[in-house]
């Protein structure tokens, strides 16, 4: 049975609480579907019952960063990121949603993110560099928290862009202790893309140090593969989609990890504030 939160009951729960989103795609900045929706009423859930968060996304090129006043943040910016034995500068930019006062940081750089779309070509075709777009975010993301200084409790990972981080939080930086006691949650939706990435992603990852037995499912690296590669790492993990292949729901249920079903917006904040509470935090 789902328990019920009262308003002050979530409010005692979340004060003082810090969660960090990191999402692939996220409104106002980009279209809404189910993963930019979630992404961003989850931490607008935390930040309106007393949690602190700090939400992180990738600058794609198509994000008009005038109409949004998106800004860099020199402080954050300036370090290089090896990717597959190739320097990338980081360069981090923040932007505010002014209803909900919540601030949003985007990891940005001109060969991964400059282009005019998201994912994929004007013919529907994926980037081909976009497992490197997911190595590149993952470690932005976690060395710009590095330099905030800023300990979550829990990191909650939405859409597959962002999926890599589960994996280079427990491997690549499994002696970090800044996040030596976070909990990592990931969101699975249903279909993220069709096809595969990059045949060598698995080699690009094995350059920084993972072993390729840790993610051999993604020598063939469709969406499932990766998907189960982020709940191999994760503490916990919510469907957030009410059709999610029976291959991936078979793979978390072998996991036996806490899972939380499919749940509508409505519900959200009850059963989000729940399952953090009695089940990742517990």
């Amino acid at each position: 049975m789902q328990l019920r939160f009262s308003d002050k009951q979530k409010k005692v729960f979340m004060n003082g609480k810090k969660i960090l989103f990191v999402s692939s795609e996220l409104v106002p900045y980009l279209p809404e579907n189910p993963v930019s929706l979630m992404s961003y009423e989850a931490p607008r859930m935390v930040n309106s019952n007393g949690g602190q968060i700090r939400i992180f996304m990738p600058r794609y090129g198509n994000i008009n960063e005038r109409r949004h006043q998106l800004h860099e943040v020199i402080r954050l910016s300036g370090m290089n990121l090896v990717i597959n034995d190739m320097d990338m500068p980081l360069i981090i930019k923040v932007a505010s949603i002014p209803r909900e006062r919540i601030q949003v940081y985007f990891i940005d750089n001109d060969e991964y993110f400059k282009r005019k779309a998201t994912f994929a070509d004007a013919d529907g075709n994926l980037f081909p560099d976009n497992d490197e777009r997911a190595i590149f975010f993952a470690k932005g993301v976690v060395e710009t928290v590095k330099k905030l200084n800023w300990s979550p409790d829990i990191i909650h990972v939405h859409g597959w862009m962002a999926s890599l981080l589960p994996l280079y939080l427990r491997k690549y930086y499994a002696d970090e202790p800044l996040f030596a006691d976070s909990k990592i949650v990931t969101s699975i939706y249903d279909k993220g893309y069709d096809g595969e990435l990059d045949a060598k992603m698995i080699d690009k990852i094995a350059f920084d140090g993972i072993e390729k037995e840790s993610v051999s499912a993604l020598a063939k690296p469709d969406y499932n593969n990766l998907l189960k590669v982020a709940a191999d790492y994760s503490d916990a993990i919510i469907l957030a989609s009410e059709e999610v292949s029976d291959d991936l729901k078979n793979h978390i249920a072998n996991l036996s990890k806490p899972v939380l079903p499919y749940v509508s917006l409505q519900e959200a904040e009850g059963a989000y504030t729940n399952f953090y509470k009695t089940e990742v935090l517990k």
